[in-house]
């Protein structure tokens, strides 16, 4: 069984071969981007879904489902780089960094938990979700989490690369599951999500990580008050800056302004896209 379900491979378009052919891996071909968002009505639709639903719902929870979205409405940001070219994925995923304390040492540890399929899924649905799965992992009660921990914690730190290399060439380049060896099938989705916002932050530019093989990380910024044109006047909005790294082996400007109007237009109108709010 495969690790990971791939769609057909497409023919490389010249630029793609120029780039496969500049750029080894994902340590080099890494690209930043940012977007100003104005979450104003995205921060009112939020309150008003949690006074109706009683969850508690996030602007987190709203860019798992828009990035789930961009993945589905723009496939060939549903990539993986693997030898020869750019194969798309059959499914679509998004993978989210949580911070999490060890109950034992205390300290932080980043982890995380992946979302199958958000683009299907209702915000309150994915908050439920994903509030289960980090509410698991950090009780120690996720099997899978806690099984890879626990591996992890007795490979010397001078072998770690050497391991990680090798499980990421088994898994992505030869493609083949491990699940039977305690390894999770494609562990970390088509893109990656990350709040840095909720650490005081309002800007940082996270690198990619080469053995997810994941082309797109986004990182949150913390909401703030910032001037903004709206309508030809000067306003002070609520405003979030988004920041984007990506491989420019699989993703190019065109992409992100793709993904980038997507992203406006949900957030613009966010009752209109991610779905009335319940009476």
């Amino acid at each position: 069984m495969w690790n990971v379900r791939l769609q057909p491979r497409r023919p490389l378009s010249p630029f793609r071969r120029i780039a496969f052919g500049t750029w080894r891996d994902a340590r080099d071909p890494q690209v930043y981007g940012a977007l100003a968002l104005d979450v104003g009505p995205a921060l009112d639709y939020v309150e008003r879904l949690r006074a109706a639903t009683g969850e508690h719902v996030t602007l987190t929870h709203l860019m798992v489902r828009v990035i789930g979205e961009l993945l589905h409405r723009v496939p060939e940001a549903n990539a993986i780089v693997r030898p020869g070219g750019v194969d798309l994925r059959r499914e679509v995923a998004v993978f989210l960094q949580v911070a999490m304390r060890d109950e034992t040492t205390g300290r932080i540890d980043l982890s995380g938990v992946k979302l199958a399929a958000p683009h299907t899924k209702g915000v309150v649905d994915i908050c439920r979700e994903m509030q289960a799965k980090v509410d698991r992992a950090r009780r120690g009660k996720d099997e899978e989490i806690a099984r890879n921990k626990q591996l992890f914690a007795r490979i010397p730190a001078a072998w770690m690369g050497r391991v990680l290399g090798a499980a990421e060439f088994v898994q992505y380049t030869l493609n083949l599951d491990l699940r039977r060896l305690g390894l999770p099938r494609d562990a970390f989705g088509g893109a990656m999500i990350t709040n840095v916002g909720s650490l005081g932050l309002e800007e940082a530019y996270p690198p990619l990580v080469p053995f997810s093989r994941v082309p797109l990380i986004v990182a949150m910024g913390a909401v703030h008050e910032a001037p903004l044109a709206r309508d030809g006047a000067l306003v002070i909005a609520r405003c979030m800056k988004l920041c984007a790294t990506f491989d420019h082996r699989a993703l190019d400007g065109a992409h992100a302004a793709q993904m980038a109007t997507i992203v406006r237009a949900w957030f613009a109108a966010p009752e209109q896209h991610f779905g009335a709010v319940p009476t």
